[in-house]
């Protein structure tokens, strides 16, 4: 095992410096806001306040899924939030006082609601339009429900943990590596063992769990989060999930939710803003960048 400095936790912590890695400006032990700034409002009732990471991805393939299935009401508008402070403003933290992304205010009825935690967000976007999730009569709805709440316990594993150790880390600690690939790829099997028996994760219909756990599970076996870890954890193994993974790719709903509020890749790939399904064709950011 690699060697590292000896550390003895003192009796009572305290923050008194910066914890490195790539987020450490942003890294605090208390919550609220830093500084005021008044969120903007579009056009549409639902006002989703985002970034395209995995837990992002999760609301807007299920937004863009609910347009492609008819649901007109799921129109929405898509507000970047850069987890390098803009989580912290006063606006967004009225929104969520987790300071997380992503966040949602329904606009729709008399009074607005908002919605935090990536997998509220699912639940009640699913709810409200009637898709995605067995009725609450409908004996399957356990299955789906246990599935999602199983992604939302097990990805800090895997995005906290793993992701970290092995990506963000400002050094390579062997032991935490070790220890959270372990758990990953266990997790990986998992769904791979799942997905032996089911064609979709909790039975034979495409549900909000499967949209739960793609970005995160999915994203890691075809190599888009955390470069390097796809190869690094042996993720061509996991056949079903691979297959899987695949088929929701091909969405072209998956394909949309996965654009928004993207700042990374290909800029044909990134539309930091959606207020309209005509921004797919006109505002990707590849048409917004001047001519070099």
């Amino acid at each position: 095992m690699s060697e590292t400095a000896a550390y003895t936790p003192p009796k009572v912590w305290t923050w008194n410096k910066p914890n490195g890695g790539e987020f450490a400006s942003t890294n605090r032990p208390i919550a609220g806001a830093t500084h005021e700034k008044v969120l903007p409002v579009g056009k549409h009732p639902l006002q989703l306040y985002s970034l395209a990471t995995p837990n992002g991805q999760k609301v807007t393939i299920l937004l863009e899924e609910l347009l492609a299935a008819g649901h007109k009401g799921a129109e929405y508008d898509a507000w970047l939030i850069r987890i390098n402070g803009d989580q912290f403003g006063s606006g967004f933290v009225e929104v969520n006082p987790n300071s997380k992304i992503p966040a949602l205010m329904d606009r729709s009825g008399p009074k607005p609601i908002r919605v935090f935690e990536s997998g509220a967000i699912l639940l009640y976007l699913a709810e409200k339009f009637g898709a995605f999730v067995p009725a609450a009569t409908a004996p399957e709805r356990a299955e789906v429900l246990s599935w999602l709440f199983w992604q939302m316990g097990s990805a800090p594993f895997l995005g906290g943990g793993f992701g970290h150790f092995f990506s963000y880390a400002p050094v390579k600690i062997e032991y935490a590596i070790d220890r959270y690939a372990m758990e990953t790829k266990r997790q990986l099997d998992v769904l791979d063992k799942q997905l032996a028996k089911t064609e979709y994760i909790a039975g034979d219909k495409y549900t909000i769990a499967d949209m739960a756990i793609l970005p995160w599970y999915g994203g890691v076996a075809k190599g888009y989060s955390y470069t390097g870890a796809s190869e690094f954890l042996s993720a061509h193994e996991y056949k079903h999930l691979n297959r899987w993974a695949d088929m929701l790719y091909a969405r072209p709903a998956v394909k949309r939710g996965r654009m928004v509020n993207r700042m990374s890749g290909e800029p044909k790939d990134q539309l930091h803003e959606r207020h309209d399904a005509k921004d797919f064709e006109t505002k990707t950011q590849d048409k917004l960048q001047p001519a070099t």
